[in-house]
């Protein structure tokens, strides 16, 4: 079977939610959003490209950082509005230095940090 974008279901802002993870241990790395256009370029060049919603535009993951996420396959689910994009992650895919966005845990009613930085936004950014 052919795949094709038309099957995928979209919000009303033309948008869905991807979930991002790592390849080979299957740690969550984090959760973003692509239209069309990002589907199309992520496909086409074999690294992530997402939909900002805050800035409104397409760009590639990595593109300020040099944290590019190579990508190993592309799912989604059974009702075809969320996908999951397994990559390979060069450097931190967090904007606050992180290797993931899900650093932090809930436990006993507080926040524990997980893991260590991988890399100085104020560097980077």
């Amino acid at each position: 079977m052919k795949f094709s974008i038309k099957n995928l279901k979209f919000d009303e802002h033309g948008l869905i939610p991807a979930i991002i993870q790592d390849h080979k241990n299957n740690e969550v790395l984090m959760v973003a959003y692509m239209n069309k256009t990002a589907i199309e370029r992520t496909i086409s060049t074999g690294i992530a490209h997402f939909y900002s919603r805050s800035r409104k535009k397409l760009w590639k993951k990595g593109e300020t950082s040099g944290h590019i996420q190579t990508v190993k396959s592309i799912f989604f689910d059974c009702d075809a509005d969320t996908l999951l994009v397994k990559v390979s992650q060069k450097g931190g895919a967090c904007h606050t230095g992180y290797r993931s966005c899900f650093y932090r845990k809930i436990a006993n009613g507080k926040v524990k940090v997980l893991g260590k930085k991988v890399f100085d936004p104020c560097k980077v950014y």
